[in-house]
């Protein structure tokens, strides 16, 4: 965010415009032919940048190899590094401006002599080094704690170019928004203050900044997503093929068609234990387990899309099964195979799932634009079919259960307000990795039991809900667990559900106690630097093995198991049924 000025110029420039050494002022001789010597183009460009401002960008660049919650690879760590270091050299160039505005200096300050950017070049050097082999470290103790392999020797060259490309590119944008900012202060000079015209210009640049990127840039960015992820969900597997059963979705007598239930609806239809392999595994005949789901080839309407779903419910017989699940979706359609296997294999196929489609975009990206649309598909869903399932005598109900993951479980807790009101109304509820906007979440978090820390809390003595990162979790709350369990599976070092735009400024509790049991104790809270850390950790978050980040697998049967309590089954059955299951 800084431009070069002339000392002519008699106005005061915003903080783009303000670095250091921006100015094209004579020199102080210093005593020695060393500055006078250097080629003009070393001047032009050296003066192009803050001193300041690329002081305080080393700081942030060497604080962004700090340890985060997961491992992280040449091509992120060089872009958290690089974004980090633009952040820092914007801050070094606003503050400068800042004090010279405060003490209504009208002058940048002189320029930085030619030995200066080789001092700063020099510690540059030294403490990037240093910094590299403490990141080295760091990498190998958290992945050594996770089972990843190690860097290489060629990712650390990587790191260092990736990071300087991006640091580079975002300063060069910066810049180019303060010479736009410095064209329009001149132009308000002519008719306001120099300080008023300043602040104005800065106001009215950041004003014009969030129009355009969210009114032009958002809009069209948006269209062209839809578009391109509306094209993959048109896809078909080549392990998808449609169902010759009744008892699923897009098979024969089915309410909608294979076509529309979209990618990730056909690959839920298509695949599960079959009979055979359910008799098998629990030595008693089984029943075709029912899956019922409905995508947005079905129509754009989310209410009527889930009393279709409902009714595709209804039509399959899935009310007279022992559970009926409602699974609430990501945002392309995708559940988790082993959420529903889980079930299926405990109450031997006599079990029934109903999901819907809300979006075309993956979970991250539909979480950031399209989160209500998740909100509203999760309550008209279970309304749908709660309805439906209360009209049943209250004898012959089968069991009706929730569960949904990531941005799945935000929608799936999003028909209840509170934990007492989800046990009322369901008979248990299993909700995987969910997000810092899950507000059923953050409230029983924040609420959390004195003296139990965030990424695991206790609530109410662990009477209605549980907290776990592993199935030995589920034991550690000794209150009596009543009907209606609920359970929320986290892990400490998922990002998905510890990520927040308030890490930015705020130290959140979870690094304030002690760390989660898969979190280096070396991972502090940095100003900045976290926020892009933990961003850059979402972008891997499933690249880890089961039981970190946010890969759920084998603590899933274990909480259905404590949550419905299937007739006959025993830990032994979870531990054999494990090595079974699949994400997809």
């Amino acid at each position: 965010m800084s431009s070069s000025t002339h000392a002519s110029d008699p106005v005061v420039e915003p903080p783009a415009d303000t670095s250091p050494g921006t100015a094209e002022e004579p020199r102080t001789p210093a005593g020695s032919g060393a500055d006078d010597a250097r080629p003009a183009w070393w001047r032009r460009r050296l003066d192009r940048f803050s001193c300041v401002g690329l002081s305080v960008a080393l700081v942030f660049l060497w604080l962004s190899m700090t340890p985060s919650l997961l491992p992280r690879g040449a091509l992120f760590q060089g872009v958290v590094s690089g974004a980090s270091a633009a952040v820092g050299y914007s801050l070094g160039v606003f503050f400068s401006w800042l004090i010279r505005f405060m003490i209504s200096r009208d002058k940048p300050w002189p320029a930085p002599m030619y030995r200066v950017w080789v001092a700063l070049g020099l510690a540059a050097v030294a403490g990037t080094v240093v910094m590299l082999v403490m990141f080295q470290r760091w990498q190998d103790q958290i992945r050594t704690m996770m089972g990843v392999d190690f860097l290489s020797w060629t990712a650390y060259p990587q790191i260092v170019i990736i990071c300087v490309v991006v640091f580079l590119l975002l300063t060069l944008i910066g810049q180019a928004w303060g010479d736009g900012v410095v064209w329009l202060v001149r132009k308000l000079n002519r008719i306001a203050p120099p300080r008023i015209s300043a602040i104005a210009a800065l106001v009215v640049a950041i004003l014009i900044t969030v129009f355009v990127l969210n009114g032009v840039v958002a809009n069209y960015g948006m269209k062209a997503l839809n578009s391109s992820f509306a094209a993959v969900n048109d896809e078909t597997t080549a392990d998808s093929t449609p169902p010759t059963s009744p008892l699923r979705s897009g098979g024969p007598g089915s309410l909608v068609t294979w076509d529309s239930l979209g990618r990730q609806g056909r690959i839920f239809v298509s695949v599960g234990p079959t009979v055979e392999e359910l008799s098998a595994f629990n030595g008693a005949p089984a029943l075709e387990p029912i899956r019922a789901y409905v995508g947005l080839g079905s129509g754009d309407d989310l209410r009527a899309n889930a009393q279709l779903a409902a009714d595709e419910l209804v039509r399959t017989g899935g009310l007279q099964r022992k559970v009926v699940a409602v699974a609430s979706t990501t945002g392309t359609g995708w559940i988790n195979q082993a959420t529903v296997d889980s079930i299926e294999y405990m109450y031997n196929g006599d079990t029934a799932t109903v999901s819907m489609q809300y979006s075309y975009l993956p979970s991250w990206l539909s979480f950031l634009v399209d989160k209500e649309r998740a909100r509203q598909a999760g309550q008209a869903l279970f309304e749908a079919v709660s309805e439906r399932v209360r009209a049943i005598p209250e004898a012959q109900r089968p069991k009706l259960v929730v569960f949904g993951e990531s941005l799945g479980s935000f929608a799936a807790e999003s028909a209840f307000g509170t934990i007492p009101s989800l046990n009322a109304r369901t008979d248990g509820a299993l909700f995987v990795g969910p997000t810092f906007n899950n507000k059923l979440w953050v409230d029983t978090t924040g609420n959390r039991d004195a003296g139990t820390p965030e990424w695991q809390p206790t609530y109410e003595d662990g009477r209605q809900v549980r907290f776990i990162a592993d199935a030995p979790d589920l034991y550690a709350p000794t209150a009596e667990w009543v009907p209606g369990r609920a359970v929320y599976l986290q892990h400490a070092s998922d990002p998905i559900s510890w990520w927040s735009p308030r890490l930015i400024l705020r130290e959140p509790d979870w690094l304030e106690e002690k760390k989660g049991r898969d979190v280096l104790p070396a991972m502090r809270w940095i100003p900045f630097v976290t926020f892009l850390q933990v961003s850059a950790d979402m972008a891997v978050s499933t690249g880890v093995p089961d039981g970190h980040g946010h890969f759920y697998l084998a603590a899933i049967p274990a909480a259905w198991a404590e949550i419905l309590q299937p007739p006959g089954w025993t830990p032994e059955k979870t531990e054999k049924l494990i090595p079974l299951l699949t994400r997809d």
